[in-house]
C-alpha cells in the first residue's frame, strides 16, 4: 500500500502513541505465558517457594478470574476517567503485580499477584484498543490496532526466554521496567478526541487531534467526529441498547464469536501445555523448551507480517485464510494422536506434532489471533463501546477457561485427539461464519462502519448506483 510523504509524516504521532500505549500489552503477554516456564521451576528442587500440582493448576485459573473481576472497574474507568487514564491505571497495577512476584516468599502472594495481573490485563485490553481505534486514521487503523497483539506476543517470547534461561528475578524485573515506562510515557500522550467530544470538551478534542495529525486542516475530521458522536448520542447508550438496537446486537454477536473462537481453536491450551503435548508425541527431533520459544517467535513474526497487510487485504481475507490453514494444521495433529491412541506405531512420524504446532503458530496469528482485536475496537458505537468491549472480554475469559477445562477433561478420559477434533471443527467453522456474518471494515471510518451495520451504507451506495444509471439513460 503506497502512501504519500505527507501521510507518512501524519502517521508518526499515531504510531508513537500506539507503541507507548501498548507497553502494558508486553507485560500482559509475559503474565499470560508466565506459567509455562515458571511452574516447572516452582515444582523443582531449586524453587524458593514450594508448590503442589493443585497450586500449579490454580496459577493458571486465578489469572483468568482476575480478568473477570476487573470488568466492572474497566467499564467505569474508560467511560468516566477516559482511555488515557485507564491505560495508566492498568500499567500501575501491572507494575505492582510484578513487584509482588519479585518479593514473594510464599504461595499466597503469588496468587494475589496473578489475580491482580488479570485485572490489569483486562483494563489494558479494553482501554488500549479503544484508544488506538479512536486516534487512528482509517487508512492505517487495522495496522495500528493489530500492534497490541504484536506487543503481547513480544511479551510471551520474553517470558519464555527469561523464564527458561535466566534467574527467577529477571522476569519480574523486566515487567517492572515495562509497566513503569508506560505509566510515565502515557501521561504525555493526548486523550482520545472521541472521548473529549463525547464529554462535550470540543476545544480539548481539537487540541488532541492536532497533536495526533501532522497536517493543519482538522476542520473536516473534527466535524465528522462531532457528527458521529452526536448521532450515536441519540441512541442514549443505555446498557439495554446493546441488545435492543439491531446494529449493536449484531456487533455484539460478531465480537462474542470472534473472541470465543480464538480459544476454541486451542490457543490457550497450546500456550499453557505445549511442552506436555510435544512430550506426549514422543518427538526426539526438538526439546520441548526450545519448541516453546520457537513457537512464540513464529507467532511474533506472523503477527508482525499480518499487521502490515491487514489494511491492504482486509479483515475477512486474513480470517478466512487463517481459519483454513489453522484447521489443516490441527487436523494433522489430531490424526497423529488418534493413531497413537489406537496403538499404531507412529514413532517414525513423531515430527508431525512439532511441525504442525509451528505451522499453527504462524497461521493462527495471521487472522484468528489478530483480526478480533481489530474488529472489536472498530465495530461498537461510542455510546456502548466500553460495555460492548468489556462483554467481549468476558467471552474471551470464559472461552479460555472452558477450553482449558474441556481439554483437561477430554484428553484425560478419552485421549488428546478428542479435544483436538473439536478445535479442528471450530477452525473450519470460522470460514463459514466469516463468509456469512463478518462485514469488511477495511478502509472505512468508524461512522461508516456503524452505517454499514445499520444497512444505511449499502442503501446509500445503491441509491448512488441507481442515480448514475438513470443519468446515463438520460
Amino acid at each position: 500500500m503506497g502512501f504519500s510523504r505527507a501521510f507518512m509524516l501524519d502517521m508518526i504521532p499515531q504510531v508513537v502513541a500506539t507503541v507507548l500505549g501498548t507497553l502494558m500489552a508486553v507485560s500482559d503477554g509475559m503474565t499470560y505465558g508466565w506459567t509455562s516456564p515458571m511452574i516447572p521451576y516452582f515444582m523443582s528442587n531449586s524453587s524458593h517457594i514450594e508448590m503442589s500440582e493443585n497450586d500449579a493448576d490454580w496459577m493458571e485459573t486465578i489469572n483468568l478470574l482476575g480478568y473477570a473481576a476487573g470488568l466492572p472497574f474497566t467499564i467505569l474507568s474508560v467511560d468516566h476517567l477516559g482511555r488515557k487514564i485507564s491505560m495508566i491505571l492498568s500499567a500501575l497495577l501491572g507494575c505492582l503485580c510484578w513487584i509482588l512476584l519479585l518479593i514473594a516468599e510464599d504461595i499466597k502472594l503469588l496468587y494475589v499477584s496473578r489475580f491482580m495481573a488479570g485485572m490489569a490485563g483486562d483494563m489494558c485490553f479494553v482501554a488500549a484498543p479503544m484508544y488506538i481505534a479512536e486516534i487512528s486514521d482509517y487508512r492505517i487503523r487495522g495496522f495500528l490496532s493489530s500492534l497490541i497483539y504484536f506487543m503481547m506476543i513480544v511479551g510471551i517470547v520474553v517470558v519464555y526466554c527469561t523464564g527458561s534461561l535466566a534467574p527467577y528475578w529477571v522476569t519480574p524485573a523486566v515487567g517492572i521496567i515495562l509497566t513503569a515506562a508506560q505509566s510515565a510515557f502515557v501521561i504525555f500522550l493526548p486523550e482520545s478526541p472521541y472521548y473529549y467530544v463525547y464529554k462535550n470538551k470540543y476545544e480539548k478534542a481539537r487540541k488532541a487531534l492536532r497533536r495526533l495529525r501532522a497536517h493543519e486542516d482538522l476542520d473536516a475530521e473534527m466535524k465528522e467526529i462531532q457528527q458521529e458522536v452526536e448521532r450515536e448520542k441519540t441512541e442514549k447508550g443505555r446498557p439495554q441498547d446493546l441488545v435492543l438496537i439491531k446494529s449493536n446486537r449484531k456487533a455484539l454477536l460478531i465480537t462474542l464469536l470472534l473472541n470465543g473462537a480464538q480459544h476454541f481453536v486451542g490457543i490457550s491450551v497450546f500456550l499453557m501445555n505445549l511442552q506436555l503435548i510435544l512430550e506426549q508425541a514422543g518427538s526426539e527431533y526438538i526439546e520441548s523448551t526450545t519448541a516453546s520459544i520457537i513457537f512464540a517467535v513464529i507467532m511474533l513474526l506472523s503477527t508482525g507480517a499480518a499487521s502490515t497487510i491487514i489494511d491492504k487485504y482486509g479483515r475477512r481475507f486474513l480470517l478466512i485464510t487463517s481459519s483454513l490453514l489453522t484447521g489443516f494444521s490441527l487436523l494433522a495433529m489430531t490424526i497423529f494422536f488418534h493413531l497413537q491412541y489406537n496403538n499404531y506405531d507412529v514413532a517414525a512420524a513423531s515430527w508431525i506434532p512439532a511441525a504442525s504446532v509451528m505451522v499453527y503458530a504462524a497461521t493462527f496469528k495471521v487472522g484468528l489471533g489478530l483480526v478480533p482485536i481489530v474488529v472489536i475496537a472498530e465495530i461498537f458505537p461510542t455510546t456502548v463501546k466500553a460495555l460492548g468491549m468489556t462483554l467481549s472480554d468476558v467471552m474471551y475469559v470464559m472461552a479460555a477457561v472452558v477450553s482449558i477445562y474441556m481439554y483437561q477433561l477430554l484428553s484425560g478420559h478419552y485421549g488428546l485427539h478428542v479435544p483436538l477434533y473439536i478445535f479442528t471443527v471450530c477452525s473450519f467453522a470460522m470460514v463459514g461464519f466469516t463468509l456469512m456474518w463478518l462485514p469488511e471494515t477495511k478502509g472505512k471510518t468508524l461512522d461508516e462502519i456503524q452505517m454499514m451495520l445499520k444497512g444505511e451504507l449499502v442503501e446509500q451506495k445503491e441509491k448512488k448506483k441507481q442515480k448514475k444509471i438513470d443519468e446515463n439513460r438520460v
